[in-house]
């Protein structure tokens, strides 16, 4: 069984990278638009140079530098994919196979990791030649915490537009469902401005929804500001089963509902 799926995996993950590696052009063109925390970047440094944020310039600097490595390995499109899938009658193929059509997404996003890599530490490159100040080496535990919390980060905001991708069975346009769950996502993830600059109250509720988990705790802890390991890290995986069920719930009823061509 282990040895199947092990099989199963690495043929999957060997097929969609090389999908991805094939479109080298267009994954620059990805990577540079996730560069919008290089542009805030400006804005919070010289912000912090006149208020009281309780973070520095530096700790500026590196921290959306590590909100822009965190993006590169945790953007997902899977409700424009499976959208499309429902919408066109693909999925019907999709369910003649004898495995799961989610495996065939997340091995497509996995990979596509693997591929906008390289184009990823060449502008990181190009950052510390522009910032020589802000360069650090986090420690060998941070970097491995990082990993950790960067998988489940990835996990986690997988299931969870994965989730809302299966209302396509009933909406022609799911992915509105995605635009407006992702404005609370652009605000209270850290991706506009790290949560040590809100007010107390609100970083206290903000950190028991799921938007932290996705940039700025991973984010933070390359850095090495202080968080909450055992509380996000399980707060992370309370999420991650939360929206995997309602995902699992959601298709069993959508596949009642679902008339594709072929179907």
């Amino acid at each position: 069984m282990l040895h199947r799926l092990l099989r199963i995996s690495r043929t999957l993950l060997t097929v969609y990278y090389a999908y991805m590696v094939e479109y080298r052009a267009e994954l620059l063109f990805w990577v540079l638009s996730g560069t919008l925390p290089l542009i805030l970047m400006g804005v919070w440094v010289k912000a912090s140079q006149t208020g009281q944020f309780g973070l520095s310039s530096i700790d500026f600097i590196r921290y959306f530098l590590a909100v822009f490595l965190v993006r590169q390995f945790t953007v997902v499109w899977v409700i424009w994919e499976f959208e499309r899938e429902v919408v066109e009658g693909k999925l019907s193929f999709r369910l003649l196979q004898p495995l799961d059509p989610g495996w065939h997404h997340l091995a497509s996003h996995f990979a596509e990791r693997f591929a906008r890599l390289p184009f990823a530490v060449l502008l990181v490159g190009l950052f510390f030649w522009l910032y020589p100040q802000a360069i650090w080496i986090p420690s060998l535990t941070n970097i491995l915490l990082c990993l950790l919390t960067l998988l489940l980060a990835f996990l986690l905001r997988f299931v969870t537009q994965y989730a809302f991708s299966m209302f396509a069975f009933w909406l022609e346009r799911a992915y509105a469902i995605e635009q407006f769950w992702f404005l609370f996502y652009l605000f209270l993830s850290g991706l506009i401005a790290p949560l040590e600059v809100f007010p107390p109250v609100v970083r206290d509720i903000v950190m028991w929804t799921p938007f932290p988990y996705m940039i700025n705790f991973p984010a933070s802890i390359l850095i090495g500001l202080p968080v909450n390991l055992g509380r996000g890290l399980l707060i992370m995986v309370d999420w991650i089963i939360v929206f995997w069920l309602l995902n699992r719930w959601l298709w069993k009823k959508g596949l009642k509902h679902y008339s594709g061509m072929g179907a």
